[in-house]
């Protein structure tokens, strides 16, 4: 609870900036649409989003903004692993970010297939290097994922009596609904980062390439081991897409 309040202030300052700054005379904001794909081992994602961003400072190189984002990710044959933080480091707070890991709770629900649908608000950061070139960095906040339930195989990090073999079941799982911004492991859902430079071809159209870091997350029917029903994957992928801008004074 105080690591989501934590959150909630975090994103209220920085709705206060962009007004703030939304407030001055001789401010600059632009409206961004991108499309990207990325991709990396058997992972593939595309996003379609939009972000409006402010410019900030006499020269109004560093920008500031929100979006939203709709990402739709697909998986072939991954393996989920549990993801609350109270489990994977011990502890459910900012701390968790440099926490080792506990191994020991660690379990798996292996995937043929997914495919996780998330519509998330967005936080976006840049800066214009040149007239055609920028440095940005955006990362999903709050929202709601959806996608069809998937049938995976789990393996429990609890070793039944006078066996030497872990336990294998076959279990049901649904997209978590609920997508939230915390820290490292204290997230919840299916969330989207990207970093990427961006050059623009003219004063509307751009290229941008980078990467992206996307947590995706299932939610099994049941309770299961250690009291957890709820499995991550974590993929970094390669980036590139295309942004067309409305720029208005």
């Amino acid at each position: 609870m105080k690591l989501f309040r934590f959150n909630i202030f975090f994103i209220s300052f920085f709705l206060l900036i962009i007004q703030f700054s939304f407030a001055q005379n001789s401010i600059q904001y632009k409206n961004i649409f991108d499309i990207a794909l990325s991709s990396s081992n058997n992972n593939f994602t595309s996003a379609f989003s939009w972000a409006r961003l402010y410019g900030i400072g006499k020269k109004q190189k560093f920008k500031i903004g929100y979006g939203a984002r709709l990402n739709i990710a697909f998986m072939n044959k991954k393996d989920f692993v549990t993801a609350p933080a109270s489990l994977t480091s011990g502890v459910n707070n900012p701390s968790a970010l440099f926490s080792n890991n506990i191994l020991a709770n660690y379990d798996t629900l292996t995937l043929e297939k997914g495919q996780i649908n998330a519509l998330n608000l967005s936080i976006h950061l840049q800066y214009e290097i040149s007239a055609r070139l920028e440095v940005g960095f955006n990362i999903d906040a709050i929202g709601f994922s959806f996608g069809k339930a998937q049938t995976g195989v789990f393996q429990s990090s609890i070793y039944p009596n006078n066996s030497q073999t872990k336990q294998l079941t076959t279990q049901n799982a649904r997209p978590t609904h609920l997508n939230l911004l915390l820290i490292s492991d204290n997230d919840i859902g299916s969330l989207n980062s990207e970093i990427y430079l961006r050059y623009w071809l003219n004063n509307n159209w751009g290229i941008k390439a980078g990467g992206t870091f996307i947590f995706s997350e299932y939610t099994t029917d049941k309770k299961l081991a250690l009291d957890n029903d709820r499995f991550r994957y974590k993929s970094l992928q390669l980036m590139l897409g295309i942004t067309y801008r409305l720029v208005k004074k």
